[in-house]
C-alpha cells in the first residue's frame, strides 16, 4: 500500500512538491526557490526578535482565535478534559487531545461529544522534562489545540483535503502568516498502536501544527504481507474508523506572535518576572537567550555532551567564555523550569492527582521535589505553594476550577514540602550508611541503580545524594536524563492480569443475555425462571434475581427449588448459579428461586451507604477525594479514598454527621442507563469513582443533589432505608490512600451494642458509672505511674542491699575472686547487681530463688566466657541461657539444684 498525499489545495493552488536538500524528506511549498523543508536543523528559527505573526497574542486570545475559527467552520466546541484520564486505565496522564477520545470514541463504543469537534486540551508529558528550561521550547505542560473528525464506516465527515485547507486558512487569513513561508512536510506518524500519513506544518523554522490522518492499527500476527502497510518499521492494517487527529501548539503560536527570546517568556511571564526579582537575578543581554533558543532548536539535547556543544556554540556566537555563559544563563533555566513544573502541578492537583509514591501521584511528587531543588539552587527561601498561588491567580478566569480547589491545592503542596524536609533529614543518614558499605567494597562511586532506589524509595533527589556523597569524597554521576528515566518507569503501567474465567466463555457463547430481575425490582425476593443449561455445578437461567459478584458487591446466596445456591458469577452477560446438587436440574425445567434476603438487604444498605459517605467525604475533605476501591460485606464495609494526609477526629465527626443527615432527609436514589458520552457530558468524569466502566451504555446511579456514579450494584430507592451510618475507624493503607471502615443499618446497631458492652464491663471493673470512666481511668493511670516509680526506686534500693550483702561473700579460687549465691529478685535486679560487683579478675554467678533467673558476669582479664559458664549452671539445674564474653543471662528449671549448680561452676573455675 502506498500513501498519496496530494491534496485538492496542493493541486489547485499551485503548490510544488520538493525534496529537502538537507534531510531528504518530501515537502510542499508555494515558493519555487525554496530548497529546505523548514524544519530545524534544515532551517533555523527566523521569528525570534521579529515575530512571524503581525499581532501579539496572549494565551487566552490565541486559544479563542483558534476555537472560534473552527466553530465558524462547523465544529462543535468541546470543554477541556481533566489531565488525569479517569475514563481509561492504561495511561497515567493525558498527553495529547486524541487521548480524550481513546478508546471508546475511536472504537465506536461511544459517540463523540461533537463531530467534527474542536478543543484545547492541556497535555502533560514527562519525556522532555530534563530539557525544560534549557532549550527555550520544551514544556512538561502545554495546550494541544485540535480539530478532530471521526469518519465511521459509511458516515464520512472530512479527510485530508479539508484538513489541509482549514489549517492553511486559519494560519494565513486569521493569523495573517505569510503563505510563501508555510511548508507542509510529509512525515508518517505512529503512536499508541495507531498510525497514518501526516503533515508537519512549519513556519519560519518552527513546527506550528501536526496533521495526522489516523487510518491504520497494528496488524494481528499472521496477516498476509499484501494486506499490510509498513510504517516506521511496524506492520499495520486499515482501521474501520478513520480519524483526523490534529495538534496545534498553543504556546508555540503565542511565541511566534511575540518573538520573545524563549517560549517561556511568551506564556509564563506572570511567574518568571516575580521570580527574577525575588532571586535578584542579573539582567542578561537578550541576545544570549535568543541565540540559545535558536541553536537549541537545531538539535535534540539527549545528554551532557549535546549540552556542552550547545554551550560552546552559543558562547562563540555571543563572544563570551563558556564559563561566563553558564554563570549567566543557569538562573534563567532554573526559573523557566520552576514556572513550567508548577503550572503542570496546578493542573494535576486541580484535576484530582494526590501526590504519593505510585502512578500519577509519583509524577506530581517528582515535579514538587524538582522545583524545591531548583529554588534551593537559586537561593530562594519561599514556599512552593506561593508560586502555585501565582498560577491560580493568573489562570482562574479561564480555569475556574483552580479557584474552587485553591485551599486544597496549596495545603497539599505545603504538606508535601514539609514531608520533603523530613525526608532530607532522614536521607543523609541513609546515604552515609551506603557510602560506608561502598568503601568496604573498595568502590568510590554510587551506582545509578542506587540513585534510582534512593529517589524511588526515599524521595532523595540525585543532586542531594551527590551533595552528601561529595563531602565524603565519593563520586556521583547523574545521567542528564535522570528524571525522564524515572518518569518513564512510573509511566509503564502494569499489564492487567487476566482474570480466571469460572467457565470457558465458549460454553456460554450461544446463550442469550440473562434478564436481570435485580435491576427491574431490587426488592424481588422470589421468582420463577427456566433452566437454559447446566455446566458442571453451574445452572444458567433465562432470568434471575440473584446478584452476581461485581463492583465491590458480593454475590447473593439462597436456593433454587430448595437446593442451596452458594455462589453466583457472571461470564459476559450470562449469569451462572453454583448449586449444591446440580444433578437435580435439567435443561428446560422451570425453577423457583429464593434469595437470602437478610444478606442482600445488608449489601444494599452498605452499597447505598458507600455512595452517601462518598458525598460527605468530598464535601468535608475536598474535591480531590476520589474512590480508590471499596468492598462490602454484611457486617461492615470499607471505602478507600485518595487523600494526602490523615483524616482528623474533627473531620470524621463532620463526615459522619453529614452522612447521617442525608440518611434522615430520606433523599431519592434513582438510576438510568445512558449512552457513555451523554452521561459524561451531563455528569462529568466523577462518574468513574469505582474505576472505568466498559460498554456503550452505562448505568448511572444518582442520590438526589448528593452523589452521581456509574455503578452496577443493587441499591435502595431512598437514603432513609440505609439506616444509621457509623464510622468504625480509619487506616492509612498506602501513601496517599486512606481507608474508612464503617457499618450501616443493622450492622451499625450491632457495633453500638458492642461498644455499650465494653463500656458496661469497664464500668463494672472500675465500679463507677460510665460518665465517670475517663476521669477514673486517668486517676488510676496516674496512680499506677506513681506506683511504678516507687517500685523502681525500691528495686534500686534492693539492688544496693544485694550488692552490699554479696560483697561480703567473696571466695578465692586460685587467683580468681568468685561470688556465687542464691538470692531473691528478678532478672533486671540480678543484672544490675552483677554489673556493680564486676572487677577485672572476678566471676559472679547469682541465681534467683523466686523467679529462677540466673546471671553470670566475667572480669575483663579472665579467659572465661560468660556464655559458656552459664551453660555449666543450666546443664545441672536445667533451663537455658546465653550471652557475650562478659555477661550472660537466662533461667533455670529446677531451683532445688541451684546450690549443686554453683558447686559445679566452682569446680569448672578451679580446673
Amino acid at each position: 500500500m502506498s500513501m498519496d498525499m496530494t491534496t485538492r489545495m496542493f493541486k489547485e493552488e499551485g503548490w510544488i512538491r520538493k525534496t529537502c536538500k538537507v534531510c531528504g524528506k518530501p515537502f510542499w511549498t508555494l515558493d519555487p526557490d525554496r530548497e529546505t523543508c523548514g524544519d530545524p536543523p534544515c532551517d533555523e528559527y527566523q521569528f525570534i526578535g521579529k515575530p512571524g505573526i503581525p499581532k501579539k497574542y496572549t494565551l487566552d486570545e490565541m486559544r479563542e482565535a483558534f476555537l472560534s475559527f473552527f466553530e465558524r467552520h462547523g465544529h462543535g466546541r468541546v470543554k477541556r478534559y481533566p489531565v488525569l484520564p479517569r475514563w481509561r486505565d492504561d495511561v497515567l496522564l493525558v498527553g495529547a487531545s486524541i487521548m480524550d477520545f481513546q478508546p471508546w470514541v475511536i472504537s465506536g463504543e461511544a459517540d463523540p461529544p461533537a463531530n467534527p469537534l474542536t478543543i484545547s486540551q492541556p497535555s502533560i508529558r514527562f519525556t522532555d522534562i530534563d530539557n525544560v528550561g534549557i532549550t527555550g521550547r520544551h514544556f512538561t505542560i502545554f495546550e494541544m489545540m485540535a480539530h478532530h473528525a471521526f469518519n465511521y464506516p459509511g458516515k464520512p465527515v472530512y479527510w485530508m483535503d479539508e484538513t489541509v485547507e482549514l489549517a492553511f486558512k486559519f494560519f494565513t487569513k486569521d493569523l495573517k502568516m505569510k503563505p510563501e513561508d508555510i511548508t507542509f512536510k510529509e512525515n508518517p506518524w505512529a503512536g499508541g498502536g495507531n498510525a497514518g500519513p501526516a503533515f508537519e506544518v512549519l513556519y519560519r523554522g518552527l513546527e506550528v501544527a501536526t496533521l495526522v490522518f489516523m487510518q491504520y492499527k497494528l496488524a494481528p500476527p499472521g496477516t498476509p504481507d499484501d494486506q499490510v502497510v509498513i510504517i516506521k518499521g511496524d506492520r499495520y492494517v486499515p482501521m474501520d474508523t478513520k480519524v483526523v487527529d490534529t495538534g496545534y501548539g498553543l504556546e508555540r503560536l503565542v511565541w511566534m506572535s511575540q518573538g520573545t527570546p524563549t517560549a517561556y517568556d511568551a506564556v509564563l511571564g506572570y511567574v518568571i518576572e516575580p521570580l527574577k526579582r525575588m532571586a535578584g537575578i542579573e539582567k542578561i543581554d537578550d541576545r544570549i537567550l535568543m541565540e540559545n533558543s535558536r541553536l537549541a532548536g537545531m538539535f535534540d539535547i539527549e545528554d551532557m555532551g549535546d549540552l556542552k556543544v550547545l554551550r560552546r556554540e552559543v558562547a562563540s556566537r555571543v563572544g563570551i567564555s563558556v564559563e561566563e555563559l553558564e554563570r549567566l544563563i543557569r538562573p534563567y533555566e532554573l526559573i523557566y523550569a520552576i514556572a513550567d513544573h508548577t503550572k503542570a502541578l496546578t493542573f494535576m492537583l486541580a484535576d484530582g492527582v494526590v501526590p504519593s509514591n505510585v502512578k500519577a501521584g509519583y509524577l506530581a511528587r517528582l515535579l514538587i521535589r524538582k522545583s524545591i531543588r531548583h529554588l534551593r539552587e537559586l537561593g530562594l527561601e519561599i514556599p512552593l505553594s506561593e508560586i502555585v498561588a501565582m498560577h491560580i491567580k493568573a489562570l482562574h478566569k479561564t480555569f475556574p476550577e483552580f479557584k474552587e480547589m485553591k485551599d486544597v491545592i496549596l495545603d497539599m503542596i505545603n504538606v508535601e514540602e514539609k514531608r520533603y524536609q523530613e525526608t532530607l533529614k532522614r536521607g543523609s543518614d541513609l546515604v552515609r550508611r551506603e557510602i560506608k558499605k561502598l568503601r568496604k567494597e573498595g568502590k568510590d562511586e554510587i551506582p545509578l541503580e542506587k540513585l534510582i532506589l534512593f529517589y524511588e524509595s526515599h524521595g532523595l533527589t540525585p543532586e542531594i545524594v551527590k551533595e552528601i556523597a561529595e563531602k565524603e569524597g565519593i563520586k556521583v554521576h547523574i545521567p542528564d536524563n535522570f528524571y525522564s528515566l524515572v518518569a518513564k518507569e512510573a509511566e509503564k503501567t502494569a499489564k492487567e492480569e487476566k482474570e480466571e474465567q469460572i467457565v470457558d466463555f465458549e460454553l456460554v457463547r450461544d446463550l442469550p443475555d440473562t434478564r436481570t430481575l435485580y435491576y427491574e425490582d431490587p426488592f424481588m425476593k422470589e421468582f420463577d425462571a427456566k433452566v437454559l443449561k447446566v455446566i458442571d455445578e453451574w445452572v444458567v437461567l433465562d432470568k434471575t434475581a440473584f446478584y452476581p459478584e461485581g463492583g465491590g458487591q458480593p454475590y447473593d446466596t439462597g436456593e433454587l427449588n430448595g437446593v442451596e445456591v452458594f455462589e453466583v458469577q457472571k461470564v459476559g452477560k450470562v449469569i451462572l448459579h453454583r448449586v449444591k446438587e446440580p444433578e437435580k436440574f435439567k435443561e428446560g425445567m422451570t425453577v423457583h428461586g429464593k434469595i437470602d434476603w437478610e444478606r442482600r438487604i445488608q449489601h444494599m444498605r452498605h452499597h447505598t451507604g458507600t455512595h452517601v459517605l462518598m458525598g460527605a467525604l468530598v464535601r468535608v475533605l475536598g474535591r480531590h477525594v476520589w474512590q480508590a476501591g471499596s468492598q462490602l460485606s454484611t457486617d461492615w464495609a470499607r471505602l478507600d479514598i485518595s487523600h494526602y494526609k490523615r483524616i482528623s477526629e474533627e473531620e470524621l465527626k463532620e463526615i459522619e454527621r453529614l452522612a447521617n443527615k442525608v440518611v434522615m432527609e430520606d433523599r431519592k436514589v434513582t438510576w438510568e442507563w445512558l449512552p457513555r458520552t451523554e452521561a459524561e457530558q451531563k455528569y462529568g468524569f466523577r462518574l468513574y469513582q469505582g474505576g472505568v466502566v466498559p460498554g456503550r451504555v452505562i448505568r448511572v446511579l444518582k442520590i438526589e443533589d448528593w452523589d452521581v456514579q456509574a455503578c452496577g450494584g443493587t441499591h435502595l430507592p431512598s437514603t432513609g432505608l440505609v439506616g444509621p451510618i457509623k464510622i468504625l475507624r480509619t487506616e492509612r493503607i498506602q501513601d496517599g490512600v486512606e481507608r474508612i471502615i464503617f457499618a450501616c443499618g443493622e450492622a451499625a446497631i450491632k457495633e453500638w451494642q458492642k461498644e455499650r458492652d465494653i463500656i458496661k464491663k469497664t464500668s463494672e471493673v472500675f465500679r463507677v458509672p460510665p460518665e465517670k470512666l475517663p476521669e477514673t481511668a486517668e486517676k488510676f493511670f496516674e496512680e499506677w505511674k506513681q506506683a511504678r516509680k516507687e517500685v523502681e526506686k525500691l528495686k534500686k534500693e534492693l539492688a544496693k542491699l544485694l550488692v552490699y550483702e554479696l560483697e561480703s561473700k567473696v571466695e578465692k579460687i586460685g587467683e580468681i575472686e568468685f561470688i556465687g549465691d542464691i538470692v531473691e529478685g528478678d532478672l533486671d535486679h540480678l543484672r544490675e547487681a552483677a554489673l556493680k560487683l564486676k572487677k577485672p579478675n572476678r566471676v559472679i554467678a547469682i541465681i534467683s530463688e523466686d523467679t529462677n533467673a540466673v546471671v553470670v558476669a566475667v572480669g575483663d582479664v579472665l579467659d572465661f566466657k560468660a556464655g559458656e559458664l552459664i551453660r555449666v549452671i543450666t546443664s545441672i539445674a536445667g533451663g537455658g541461657g546465653g550471652g557475650k564474653k562478659d555477661l550472660a543471662q537466662g533461667k533455670i528449671k529446677d531451683v532445688r539444684k541451684a546450690r549443686e549448680a554453683l558447686e559445679g561452676l566452682k569446680k569448672r573455675l578451679s580446673s
